[in-house]
C-alpha cells in the first residue's frame, strides 16, 4: 500500500511541530507549512522515514503558497490536511477593528477552504481523506478578551460540520480538535500579556491558570498530535463532524 502523505500547517513549533512528528512516526509523508523556513528545515531533517518537505509561506497570503501548493499535490497528492494556525492577538471584541476580523478570517476559514478545494478531488476518487481543522475550547465557550480569536475559531467549527456532511458519503472524515490550555508559545505570549494587565507576575497568572484545570496543569503538546494521529487513522474511519477537546476537563460542558 502506497503511503500516504500529509500536509500539516502551522508545523514549526507547538501543536503542528508535534503533529509532524507523529504522522511521520506513524509512516506518513509530511509536507510541513509554516512562515519560519529555518525551523521546518529543522524539523525535515528530525523527521522519520523519508519522502518529507516543507513549505515557508504566511498562510494569511494565499499567492506565497498556492501555486506551490498546487505543484506539490499534483506531484504526490495529499490524502491528509491538518489545518492549524496561529490564534490572533487577544483583545475585547468590541476594541477590535475590521481589519483584524479580515485577516483572521483570512489566515484560517479561506485558507481552510482553498487547501480542501485544492485536494478534495483526490480524496473522493479515492474513497479516502482525513481533514483535521485545530482551533481552541473557545468553539465551546468564548474565553474572555479573545475576541477575534473566538468569532473565527467558532466561524471554522461551522464551517468543518458543514463540510463534514458534503464530502462523508465519500469516506472523508473532517474533525475539530479543541485544545485547552498547552504549552506553547501561543500561550505564553497570552500568559505574559494577562500578567502585564494585572499587574502581577507570569508565574502567578500561570498558577491560577492551571487552578481552572482539573488536572492541574497544561498540556503538551504532543497530547493533542496523539489525538490527531488517531483521527487520521484507519481506526476512526467512522468518526467525523466532531469537536473534540483536549483540555483536561476544563470545559464546562457536555
Amino acid at each position: 500500500m502506497a503511503r500516504l502523505r500529509a500536509l500539516v500547517c502551522g508545523a514549526s513549533q507547538g501543536i503542528g511541530r508535534a503533529t509532524a512528528k507523529k504522522l511521520a512516526d506513524d509512516g506518513l509523508m509530511i509536507t510541513s507549512l509554516a512562515r519560519n523556513e529555518e525551523a521546518l528545515r529543522s524539523l525535515t531533517a528530525e523527521l522519520s522515514g523519508e519522502g518529507h518537505d516543507y513549505l515557508a509561506c504566511d498562510i494569511g497570503n494565499k499567492e506565497s503558497w498556492l501555486p506551490k501548493l498546487q505543484k506539490l499535490h499534483d506531484e504526490t497528492p495529499y490524502s491528509v490536511l491538518v489545518l492549524n494556525s496561529g490564534g490572533p492577538k487577544g483583545g475585547a471584541i468590541s476594541q477590535a477593528q475590521p481589519e483584524e476580523f479580515l485577516t483572521a478570517m483570512n489566515s484560517h476559514l479561506v485558507a481552510n477552504s482553498l487547501m480542501v478545494r485544492e485536494c478534495m478531488n483526490f480524496m473522493k476518487e479515492k474513497q479516502f481523506g482525513r481533514i483535521v481543522t485545530v482551533t481552541s475550547t473557545s468553539v465551546k465557550i468564548p474565553i474572555p478578551h479573545l475576541g477575534v480569536s473566538n468569532t473565527v475559531r467558532a466561524a471554522v467549527a461551522a464551517w468543518g460540520k458543514t463540510l463534514s456532511l458534503e464530502l462523508a458519503p465519500f469516506g472523508i472524515t473532517v474533525n475539530n480538535v479543541m485544545p485547552g490550555f498547552t504549552e506553547t508559545p501561543r500561550l505564553e505570549s497570552l500568559i505574559s500579556a494577562k500578567a502585564k494587565d494585572l499587574g502581577l507576575s507570569v508565574d502567578e497568572v500561570r498558577e491560577q491558570w492551571k487552578s481552572q484545570v482539573p488536572m492541574k496543569r497544561f498540556a503538551y503538546p504532543e497530547e493533542t498530535a496523539n489525538l490527531i494521529g488517531f483521527l487520521v487513522s484507519d481506526g476512526a474511519s467512522y468518526i467525523t463532524g466532531q469537536n473534540i477537546a483536549v483540555d483536561g476537563g476544563r470545559l464546562g460542558c457536555l
